[in-house]
């Protein structure tokens, strides 16, 4: 009777061993594989409970997410020679399962490898065809999109998703960056004389546009002046003439009061005439013009 029972006891243990071993699960983020002998028998297990026959079906389970990957500093060579450090990562993501097993035997370290090797010759390629001032000053979305461009079909082919390249630092080797650093200072110092030439000549140039307006500006203006000038003379030369034709003794009396002002106005003159010379004759009375000299 109590061999009967731990028979019994075997057989429930061995049938729960034998179920336990016959069923696997796979989640929503993992991706399994069901094989024979490393012969793919299933590669498209959908997240859920799965069967399989113990000691004959091996499964291996691999993630679904996306993995990023860093890489250490590689050296390139840019279009003059240059020499550049270029750090980068890469995110991707298994898309064809069963090609990723059969070309890296499913192992994730096999896959950043290669992937790591592809993005070499992509980076290398972009470099190549840029110089050292392109590569800094590039945009930053037009170098990625050249990466991805050049490296996708290659990750393809490993039955890989390539989601992002990405440049994490671009730096100069020690041993040139000093040289470099002078030839770029010394090309701005260069591209700033020149600048401030330019600024000079213009300068120069548009001073002596200014002085000509200047002189033209001024002759202008004094020839208009003396224009002006004339025509106000001549007016008043008419007035003049028209008012003296009126009363010709007035004129004269006016133009002898000017002449004893010029002539006697200052201190210290001494004009040597005669008393009774016509000179002084508006002296001798309102009436000069007609009467007999008078006596001083």
């Amino acid at each position: 009777m109590q061999n009967r029972v731990l028979y019994v006891l075997l057989a429930l243990v061995a049938g729960v061993l034998v179920v336990r071993a016959s069923v696997f699960t796979v989640s929503e983020g993992q991706l399994a594989i069901k094989s024979i002998g490393g012969e793919i028998v299933d590669a498209n297990l959908q997240p859920g409970l799965h069967f399989r026959i113990p000691l004959v079906h091996e499964v291996r389970w691999f993630d679904r997410r996306i993995l990023t990957q860093l890489y250490p500093a590689e050296r390139f060579l840019t279009r003059e020679q240059e020499q550049l450090n270029v750090d980068f990562y890469v995110k991707w993501r298994i898309a064809n399962l069963r090609r990723f097993y059969e070309t890296t035997g499913g192992t994730e370290d096999v896959a950043n490898a290669r992937l790591g090797e592809t993005i070499k010759d992509s980076i290398k390629s972009v470099v190549t065809q840029r110089t050292l001032q392109q590569v800094i000053t590039a945009d930053r979305g037009e170098f990625t999109g050249a990466m991805m461009k050049n490296a996708r079909p290659a990750a393809e082919a490993l039955g890989v998703e390539l989601i992002d390249v990405r440049i994490t630092k671009i730096d100069l080797p020690q041993q040139v960056r000093d040289s470099v650093y002078d030839r770029m200072r010394a090309t701005f110092k260069a591209q700033a004389a020149k600048l401030r030439a330019e600024g000079v000549e213009t300068a120069q140039r548009l001073r002596a546009e200014a002085n000509k307006q200047q002189t033209e500006i001024l002759a202008d203006a004094s020839r208009q002046a003396a224009q002006i000038r004339g025509q106000g003379d001549a007016a008043a030369s008419e007035v003049y003439a028209k008012s003296y034709s009126k009363n010709p003794e007035f004129y004269a009396f006016y133009r002898s009061m000017q002449s004893y002002h010029d002539s006697l106005g200052t201190a210290g003159d001494l004009l040597v005439i005669g008393p009774d010379s016509e000179y002084f004759k508006y002296f001798k009375g309102p009436q000069a013009g007609t009467s007999s000299p008078a006596r001083r």
